[in-house]
């Protein structure tokens, strides 16, 4: 698939260029190499927000396990002194 950027900065291009020559490779590869990085990047973001809402969801989860386990120890201690 292509993608053409225009009006860009001749700074910016020069930048790309400089970098691409010290790697030895194309703008092409550069420019290539980074989109490709930021969007992979972009769904491991998404993907690590979703694993840290879930992470807190569950630790909430286990509060409320513990409380309850409490609960029902205090409740059956109070029985057996009874």
């Amino acid at each position: 698939m292509e993608i053409k950027i225009r009006n860009v900065d001749p700074f910016v291009v020069k930048t790309f260029d400089e970098l691409a020559k010290k790697r030895s490779i194309s703008r092409q590869e550069l420019l290539n190499s980074i989109l490709t990085k930021v969007a992979y990047e972009q769904g491991m973001n998404e993907r690590e927000a979703t694993l840290e809402m879930l992470v807190e969801k569950n630790i909430l989860f286990m509060k409320k396990v513990d409380d309850r386990v409490e609960q029902l120890e205090n409740l059956l201690s109070d029985l057996i002194e009874e």
